[in-house]
């Protein structure tokens, strides 16, 4: 490093591990990602961070990710960045911090794990509990059993709900309705929780005053019930993913996925599944002549 870098680089690594006493791996990387930012930067002629503008971070960031490196390495080596440039303008080594006017790389929405099938039995037998047992498990039952979205959930008035056709009326993003199938224990499920309200008006999903019940509400529930289970990380939207994976893994069309999902389009079903990485082992281990333990030679 340059001697005018060197010595920062040092006294911010040092701020790090004993004024903000990060552990020597975390220390190890910002101090890997930051020689990298400074040989880039004696590389295009610099010598000094004052010399240094937005316009230099943002062609670090095309490199990186020219040289092959993922969207996330590349934002976690920017973050590395700004932190580095904040303390030194903290020092009042730089008057204005050039990291500011650089945004992060946008990375692609990570999907949820699936919860596996005994996960999902042991959460729905056994998570909703309460006064509120019946509302909660049948609100449960339709997450999962028929993968809707939490704002479609409480949304959901009595008449969208025909339990002699198992079919319950869902209004998606933009106003578009749909048709969803009611499984056999989302379907008993109703049916205990229909005993319950005899007047069959208004909001499938009542709150407190009779009111609608809401997203957070929702959550909340969700979020108890699996904690009760000893799940955690659990939200509505793992339901749906968990109920988009294991139609997937049974052998469920693509377009039927996207139909029962709501999607626009197929790209966003596409990119919305994933089967896990022991479902594609047991696949082969199963369909493959050489994929399992004992098989003939082939």
């Amino acid at each position: 490093m340059a001697e005018k870098f060197s010595p920062l680089v040092d006294a911010y690594l040092q701020d790090l591990r004993h004024g903000r006493r990060l552990s020597e791996h975390t220390v190890t990387n910002y101090a890997v990602d930051l020689a990298q930012f400074v040989e880039f930067l004696l590389a295009q002629g610099l010598n000094s961070p004052e010399e240094l503008k937005a316009g230099h971070i943002r062609a670090f960031l095309r490199e990186m990710l020219a040289y092959g490196y993922a969207k996330t390495s590349a934002a976690r080596k920017l973050s590395a960045v700004k932190s580095w440039m904040a303390f030194l303008k903290e020092e009042r080594v730089l008057s204005e911090d050039p990291s500011c006017r650089v945004p992060a790389p946008k990375l692609p929405a990570r999907l949820p794990r699936a919860l596996g099938l005994e996960e999902v039995r042991n959460l729905l037998e056994n998570g909703p509990q309460g006064k509120s047992r019946t509302r909660d498990r049948a609100a449960l039952e339709l997450l999962y059993g028929s993968g809707l979205r939490v704002a479609e959930l409480v949304s959901l008035d009595w008449e969208d709900l025909d339990l002699q056709e198992r079919w319950v009326r869902v209004s998606g993003k933009g106003d578009k309705e749909r048709l969803v199938p009611l499984g056999r224990y989302a379907l008993a499920a109703f049916e205990a929780w229909a005993l319950e309200c005899p007047g069959r008006k208004g909001p499938l999903f009542p709150g407190a005053g009779g009111g609608r019940m809401t997203v957070r509400t929702v959550t909340r529930i969700v979020d108890r019930a699996a904690k009760r289970c000893g799940l955690s990380g659990v939200t509505p939207h793992v339901l749906r993913h968990s109920f988009a994976t294991h139609l997937l893994e049974g052998g469920a069309n693509l377009r039927v996925l996207q139909e029962l999902l709501g999607h626009e389009s197929l790209l966003t079903t596409q990119r919305y599944l994933r089967i896990s990485a022991d479902h594609l082992q047991r696949m082969v281990r199963e369909a493959h002549p050489r994929g399992g333990e004992g098989e003939e030679d082939v």
